[in-house]
């Protein structure tokens, strides 16, 4: 019975490694949108195996160790793959760069919240990569739902792949969900992201799903930064 506690959170976390492979294979083939979905899928699975290792009192460091090699992949460098099939590939070297940057600095991320999970208590120090990874995701499937004409916008896209590439490996601050109050909410980056949701939401509303799933992580990436400028006028303002 107790190898069995031990093989069920450990088969989550290859079910992660799975579902990233499976978004690798769909994104060079061509389906694009089964790429993006694998993606989320893996999220789920990533979210199950903690808890399930939690709840059954098994945690241990090969499992953790195998968590964030899954995470490279499912995380890292599936949606580089991703973002490169999608619209990087019509800028040359630049949208290469940009592709390995964001695998690059997924890699950098998870190896430093693995060396400082006794020092970062309270939040996430830059973005997580799941969560960069999901705004990939959900920017692909509703872009493509929309029949968006990216290529109007020029290096937009490349932007904002090669921003949330910084933000994985940045010191921005960002809410764990955790409710231990470790981290201080402003409501000034409150109202802002739910302005945010509220108008990709509106402005996706001929593909609502996807528009839903793209709002909430997209306003979770611009919510940390929007809460550490809020933090540091506040402390400019106390000195």
């Amino acid at each position: 019975m107790d190898n069995l506690k031990k093989i069920i959170p450990n088969a989550c976390t290859s079910l992660n490694l799975l579902f990233g492979m499976c978004s690798l294979m769909y994104t060079v083939s061509g389906n694009l949108t089964g790429g993006a979905l694998c993606i989320f899928l893996a999220l789920v699975a990533d979210g199950l195996d903690g808890r399930i290792a939690r709840f059954f009192g098994v945690s241990s460091e090969l499992g953790k160790e195998m968590d964030s090699l899954c995470d490279l992949g499912s995380f890292g460098v599936a949606p580089a793959m991703l973002a490169y099939c999608f619209y990087l590939h019509n800028f040359g070297y630049v949208g290469q760069a940009v592709a390995i940057a964001f695998a690059l600095c997924g890699m950098w991320r998870l190896a430093r919240f693995n060396v400082n999970t006794d020092v970062v208590h309270g939040y996430f120090m830059g973005l997580a990569i799941p969560a960069g990874a999901c705004v990939v995701a959900s920017s692909a499937l509703l872009f493509s739902a929309l029949s968006v004409p990216i290529v109007e916008y020029g290096y937009a896209y490349p932007s904002m792949i090669a921003i949330l590439s910084y933000l994985m490996i940045s010191r921005i601050h960002y809410p764990n969900f955790k409710g231990d109050g470790a981290e201080k909410n402003y409501g000034v980056a409150k109202v802002a992201a739910a302005v945010v949701f509220a108008a990709v939401v509106f402005f996706g509303q001929a593909a609502m799903p996807y528009a839903v799933l793209f709002a909430a992580t997209f306003t979770y990436a611009t919510f940390g930064i929007i809460n550490s400028l809020c933090a540091l006028f506040v402390k400019e303002e106390q000195e």
